[in-house]
């Protein structure tokens, strides 16, 4: 009896270790959610989508997957947000400003123009985390939107450039009567200002200018511009702009998705977007300046510093425009007035404790004329 009760123990504590060491398939299903980007798969935003999924899967051994597809594998790359809502695809990747149509608070959840308030990008996950952002979020796609979607931050895309021309602009007069490809907030404000402006995703940007239906475009800048070929069609590239000092993506679940899954893997894709976040940020910052040292010694780009006057004029519209905004929809109101009230308290101490970038940048790296 002694023998079989030490074989039974030996047999048992081998299959406990097969069981222990089984991989993901063999101990339990593998889960797989089907979910979009907004944007082309030969952008560095759509790595952050890649690096997101893997670490997920990574999280939860291998019992949730996520299967990554580009803008246009199953709907437009404006069409994510409904098909996410219909279950039509179970999440996406995505920007939320270009819902700024259908709703004004869409943008303050990306950031906004200038933060706004001045919030940097951590001062808005500051606000998003520590300060009601994210309450308010849920709130914007359940009830104000009425979708059935959870949204969480994965992507710090900025600041951003002001953008492509194909003649210099030195002032704001220069922009007059040029078609330029913007969209968000951003487009509504140079509209109001009496520009000219075509609204449209990302991977439409080159066919456009190639046929002429456009002289000018926004993007994003960088390492993202250079791979779109943007130096191919226009030679000016200027920056900063401050329509998008702040602008993040989220990766969107359907509600119902998010529901099913359970504590751990939700806890999972909550601690992959953040690393996701960070990881891909820093990445992303050595890109652009190995691309905008590109532009400039490779294909003869002319890179030059935005006009201030440009930059004041689209903070005073934005501001004319938030107002309106802020008197007529209660919640954009809210959501505007929390900011604001996070950016009074953090804005000012950062701005007695940190040093001007310039001032350290410019005894370094004097700025080249």
């Amino acid at each position: 009896m002694m023998v079989n009760k030490l074989t039974a123990l030996a047999v048992g504590t081998a299959l406990a270790g097969v069981l222990a060491t089984a991989t993901p398939s063999e101990a339990s299903e593998t889960r797989v959610l089907q979910m979009q980007a907004a944007w082309p798969a030969s952008l560095t935003l759509y790595e952050n989508f890649v690096f997101f999924a893997e670490r997920v899967k990574a999280l939860t051994n291998g019992e949730l997957e996520i299967k990554t597809m580009p803008a246009g594998q199953v709907v437009p790359a404006f069409e994510v947000h409904d098909a996410v809502n219909r279950g039509v695809i179970d999440g996406g990747h995505i920007w939320t400003g270009y819902l700024q149509g259908r709703h004004p608070a869409s943008i303050l959840f990306t950031g906004g123009p200038g933060g706004p308030y001045g919030l940097d990008m951590l001062d808005h996950m500051g606000w998003f985390y520590e300060g009601g952002g994210e309450e308010l979020y849920d709130e914007f796609w359940n009830k104000e939107l009425k979708l059935n979607i959870k949204a969480i931050p994965i992507l710090p895309a900025g600041p951003q450039a002001f953008g492509w021309f194909k003649r210099p602009i030195a002032n704001l007069e220069d922009m007059k009567g040029l078609k330029c490809r913007q969209t968000g907030i951003a487009n509504e404000i140079w509209s109001r200002m009496g520009f000219a402006v075509v609204n449209m995703p990302g991977g439409e940007i080159l066919p456009s200018a190639e046929r002429g239906v456009i002289d000018c475009a926004e993007w994003v800048g960088g390492v993202e511009d250079l791979r779109l070929g943007f130096q191919n069609v226009w030679k000016y590239h200027y920056s900063p702009g401050v329509h998008e000092t702040v602008t993040i993506s989220d990766v969107i679940i359907n509600g119902d998705v998010w529901e099913s899954l359970t504590d751990q893997q939700r806890e999972a894709i909550q601690s992959a977007a953040s690393e996701t976040f960070m990881r891909w940020w820093v990445k992303w910052q050595k890109q652009n300046a190995e691309a905008l040292k590109e532009l400039r010694e490779k294909y003869g780009t002319v890179i030059k510093n935005t006009p201030p006057d440009i930059l004041t004029a689209f903070l005073e519209a934005w501001d004319d425009l938030a107002a309106e905004h802020a008197a007529n929809n209660p919640f954009f109101k809210k959501v505007l007035e929390s900011k604001k009230a996070y950016a009074s308290i953090v804005v000012p101490s950062k701005r007695f404790y940190f040093p001007p970038y310039s001032l350290i940048a410019d005894y370094y790296w004097p700025r080249e004329e």
